[in-house]
């Protein structure tokens, strides 16, 4: 279940990036893991998105006020995705924030570098 959340995790950090920057990162890696844990039943095995794996991502979102913050969840997503391994979809992964109605300005991708998110 850990290794779903950071799945998650991965994919809604990359919408962190639109978020205003500040000094300090706050958000932890279990934040971020909680926040996405609704969503790795979809991001595994397809279905339907649920609503509160889509209330998670929007939280995610909300709380990665900073840079730090957005490089932070960034690389707590990319710790989840490589738990899953090839358990994780990444184009549903790629399209969750869309599906959510979430906009980030950068690819949700495991080859994104964290440390040029903003």
């Amino acid at each position: 279940m850990e290794g779903l959340l950071k799945l998650s995790t991965l994919v809604i950090v990359c919408m962190l990036v639109a978020a205003p920057m500040a000094s300090e990162a706050a958000i932890s890696c279990g934040a971020v893991t909680g926040s996405l844990g609704q969503c790795y039943n979809y991001l595994t095995r397809g279905g339907f998105i649920p609503r509160g794996c889509c209330s998670g991502v929007q939280r995610l979102h909300s709380m990665a006020r900073t840079t730090r913050d957005r490089q932070q969840a960034c690389r707590c997503i990319q710790g989840a995705a490589r738990a899953l391994g090839s358990r994780l979809n990444a184009g549903r992964a790629a399209r969750l924030p869309g599906a959510c109605r979430v906009r980030i300005s950068y690819p949700i991708s495991a080859r994104t570098n964290c440390n040029t998110v903003r």
